[in-house]
């Protein structure tokens, strides 16, 4: 058997021909420190090849996989890292895409990094959905498989039981999310800290797209937006965040999308909800409460800006995700730097 069969969310990595080592270490280091309250592990992740054996990686060593494709058939989430090599080349034939498929049709989770995500299109598993993949390769991959929607700006895409994420660093953007979707926003904030990573960064794949910046030389926005965490309960305004770093509005402007590819407005209403998700699920406050704290002013403003960002109502995301201490988090979250 591959899996132990202990409860625990059972993960199968798929190690193809010249994988990304970076990709593959990843995803054993964010799951597999995934811990409950009383530190039990929540993941059970297993590596497994097309077959058994020796799998060289695009680096100067190889790593051994002691399972082959059945490991896929009892995952309840297969991820498939980036393999260069084979990604933008290999047709979608042959035992891969099939035991992909096979894994969707009984009901796995389905996951790519970086370019990854062409065998996740090549087995057909992307049709009419969203995805993405490196900036790099979204022009290839459009041409491909123009049944898929690819966005090149973000760092990964959810569409439920299929997901994909751009570069190799984004793997962990991706990896962070799916298990605070799994366990909520505690534990993925604890992993986090445990690799040193911010639990969410700023901004898409589009701010490392090579262009030119001249906005980026002189002072940085990064002081207006540690100002704003400390007072997401406050109206912020854009001209006192700008005042903050002696920057004229227009000028604060530019400089913060070229920093963390977003408006303000938009960064100011992401970290909102990230303060009303740690409200809920380390306190007992009302939901008009957690609106206040938050910076939303009213629980009808917090339902409709929960339900865009996370596809949840605020009591939904309570009953999912409540912690089980019931303490209150820290005044304020970290800043989350692109």
């Amino acid at each position: 058997m591959v899996f132990g069969g202990d409860g625990r969310h059972r993960l199968a990595v798929l190690v193809r021909e010249g994988v990304l080592p970076l990709e593959l270490g990843l995803v054993h280091q964010l799951f597999g420190g995934a811990r409950s309250a009383d530190g039990a592990p929540l993941y059970e992740v297993v590596s497994c090849g097309v077959e058994p054996g020796i799998v060289r990686t695009d680096a100067d060593f190889a790593v051994t996989t002691a399972h082959g494709l059945e490991a896929l058939g009892a995952a309840d989430t297969v991820l498939v890292p980036a393999s260069h090599a084979l990604d933008e080349t290999r047709p979608g034939d042959g035992p891969v895409p099939a035991a992909l498929r096979a894994a969707h049709a009984r009901g796995a989770r389905i996951a790519s990094v970086c370019t990854g995500a062409f065998v996740l299109a090549a087995a057909g598993l992307l049709d009419g959905l969203r995805a993405t993949t490196h900036w790099l390769s979204c022009e290839r991959f459009a041409h491909r498989f123009p049944t898929v929607r690819v966005d090149p700006a973000v760092l990964y895409v959810d569409e439920g039981r299929v997901l994909t994420s751009a570069g190799e660093a984004a793997g962990i953007d991706l990896a962070l999310h799916m298990i605070r979707r799994d366990h909520g926003a505690a534990v993925a904030a604890d992993v986090a800290r445990r690799t040193v990573v911010p639990p969410h960064r700023e901004g898409g794949q589009a701010q490392f797209i090579a262009r030119p910046v001249p906005s980026t030389r002189g002072p940085s926005t990064d002081a207006a937006r540690t100002w704003a965490l400390q007072r997401l309960d406050r109206p912020v305004t854009l001209a006192e965040m700008a005042a903050r770093v002696s920057m004229s509005v227009r000028t604060f402007t530019r400089r913060f999308r070229d920093e963390t590819g977003m408006s303000a407005a938009a960064w100011l209403t992401l970290q909102r909800v990230e303060r009303a998700r740690e409200l809920l699920e380390r306190t007992d406050l009302p939901v008009d409460r957690v609106a206040e704290r938050a910076g939303f002013g009213t629980a009808a403003s917090l339902r409709a800006h929960m339900r865009t960002v996370l596809g949840v109502s605020p009591s939904a995301y309570r009953t999912t995700f409540r912690g089980p201490s019931g303490q209150e988090p820290p005044a304020a979250p970290e800043a989350h730097r692109a």
